[in-house]
């Protein structure tokens, strides 16, 4: 498994969660990596993204309430979420790939992928 995620669980709607995503595969420091969830039902869409210089990026939906990071001694990748609501109920994946593309949060982009981490927000 060349990415895996960890943290996710059932919360109460506007609490925290961090994700965790430890890579074997990817340096997360040079690499392109991203978070993407998929709810049941729906396509995956992109949440966060950062590239090799830090620069982040985020969709609408969640700017002021989440936060992409990285830790290069840990090669581990975040996600740090507050205040919680019940639309940020899905599986959240992990995602990277070596080369930057015109578009941040385009699943598609991505070679490298975890298995996944539940978020349920009641």
């Amino acid at each position: 498994v060349q990415l895996v995620e960890s943290g996710g669980g059932s919360v109460e709607a506007g609490a925290s969660l961090r994700l965790s995503c430890t890579a074997s595969i990817l340096t997360v420091s040079s690499a392109y990596m991203a978070w993407f969830r998929q709810a049941h039902g729906s396509e995956r869409e992109g949440v966060a993204a950062i590239d090799r210089d830090d620069s982040t990026t985020y969709a609408d939906s969640v700017k002021g309430r989440f936060t992409i990071s990285k830790d290069s001694a840990k090669n581990t990748l975040y996600l740090d979420m507050h205040n919680l609501q019940p639309d940020d109920t899905a599986m959240y994946y992990c995602a990277g790939r070596r080369s930057p593309w015109f578009t941040a949060l385009s699943a598609g982009t991505y070679a490298y992928w975890g298995q996944g981490t539940q978020v349920t927000v009641s």
